[in-house]
Formats: structure tokens, sequence, C-alpha cells
């Protein structure tokens, strides 16, 4: 089952990308996803009925909306500090506790809190990830997880467990 739907999955991707219903399109599409099925096919997720769901799609556009709203944000809080006479910035290292079964789900956290301007995932250790902060202004390991992960990842856990 895990096969097929990488296959078809693969085959959508194929189409959206050229546009066209040609029968050389999709025979050449056909193959593609074939080829790619058998080579790469393994390392598809697991689970794949979770793909079936369309609630995640709706939780994904969520997610996306608010992923390019905080990276917004983020980039005007960034650009404050920087053009600041006195650069605010209070650098460190936070361990932030993360709720998130799936190690695909923890992977894009992690990525997303890296493209927002101001953190970077260091590193990624069970359910503990570390992050690198540009304003460390708290000690307390609850409110700074809820500043840094917070916002993405209640909508990743509906996405991906």
């Amino acid at each position: 089952m895990k096969h097929v739907t990488y296959f078809i999955l693969c085959l959508i991707v194929w189409l959206m990308l050229t546009a066209r219903l040609a029968v050389e399109n999709l025979i050449a599409g056909t193959l593609v996803a074939g080829i790619t099925t058998v080579f790469f096919g393994k390392y598809f997720v697991e689970g794949v009925g979770k793909f079936l769901q369309p609630r995640r799609y709706f939780w994904l556009v969520v997610y996306l909306i608010m992923f390019i709203w905080e990276c917004v944000k983020a980039n005007f809080d960034v650009a404050y500090r920087v053009l600041h006479p006195a650069m605010p910035i209070r650098p460190g290292i936070v361990k932030v506790k993360v709720s998130i079964q799936s190690a695909f789900g923890r992977a894009i956290l992690a990525n997303s809190i890296t493209m927002t301007p101001g953190t970077i995932s260091v590193d990624l250790i069970d359910d503990t990830l570390y992050v690198h902060w540009i304003n460390v202004f708290t000690d307390d390991p609850e409110k700074y997880s809820r500043i840094v992960s917070g916002r993405f990842e209640n909508l990743l856990k509906k996405i991906f467990d």
C-alpha cells in the first residue's frame, strides 16, 4: 500500500508540474513515477492512511498561512534588532521539549524553526530540540518553548500525529 500511494503521489506531482494530459505525458509520468517508486519507495513515511484524511490538508493550509505570517513578523523583528543602535540581542541556545510523535513531523518542526529568522535548530535528540535563539529574554523553559515552537507544534500535531 505504501508503494502504491507513493506511486500515485509521484504521478500527481508529475502531472501538476507538466500541466498537460496528453498521452505521451501520461506515459512518461507513469515511467518516472514507477522508477522513482522502485528506488525511493522504501523511504516513504509509514501510515499512508493519513494521506487520505482531508482534515489534515485543511490544517496544512492553516499551517502554511501561519508559517508565512510568523516569518514576516520574525523578519521585521530581526531587522529591528540589526538596525537598532544598541543591538538589543541576547543570543543563546534553548532546550525545547517536542511532543510530536512522528519523526517526519519533528523534522518539519525543526526546519520550520530554522527557516524563521532569528532562530536556528541546532540538534534534535529524541523529544528534545536545541534551538539557537537571537533573543533569549526568559529563563523559564515552558515560556520559551511556547514562544519558539508552540506556534508551529500545535498545528503540526494535527497534520502528522
